[in-house]
């Protein structure tokens, strides 16, 4: 039985090792949860609305129109004030995909941690 428990151990280490070289080419994203929570880092906004028009925030700052080439100095200058902020993703469900694909590469480019907030689902 010792040796079963060794053969164990070592397989496990080989899968540990192995599951962590593997990346997908996915972006990686943090999505929320449902209930409403209180986040103690402070949130930068990103918004985009049906007609793709940018605005974006820090904290509880009042969304400004913002370019979309404007958008990575306001989200260096945003992780100068908190390194270890989020950026929250708001996006019109009408907004085309390469939309926010393009905000998401900005993020990932930036190492910045993505949220994309969504709507709880409708109850039938």
């Amino acid at each position: 039985m010792a040796s079963m428990t060794d053969v164990i151990f070592l397989l496990l280490i080989f899968f540990m090792i192995t599951s962590t070289v593997v990346s997908p080419n996915a972006i990686k994203v943090l999505l929320p949860q449902g209930k409403q929570q209180t986040s103690a880092k402070p949130l930068t906004r990103v918004i985009i609305d049906k007609d793709l028009n940018f605005y974006a925030a820090f904290g509880n700052d009042k969304e400004q129109a913002i370019a979309l080439e404007e958008l990575t100095p306001f989200l260096q200058s945003c992780a100068a004030k908190e390194p270890e902020m989020y950026v929250a993703l708001y996006a019109d469900e009408a907004v085309p995909y390469r939309e926010i694909v393009k905000v998401l590469n900005i993020a990932n480019e930036n190492k910045f941690k993505m949220v994309l907030a969504t709507r709880p689902p409708e109850s039938k």
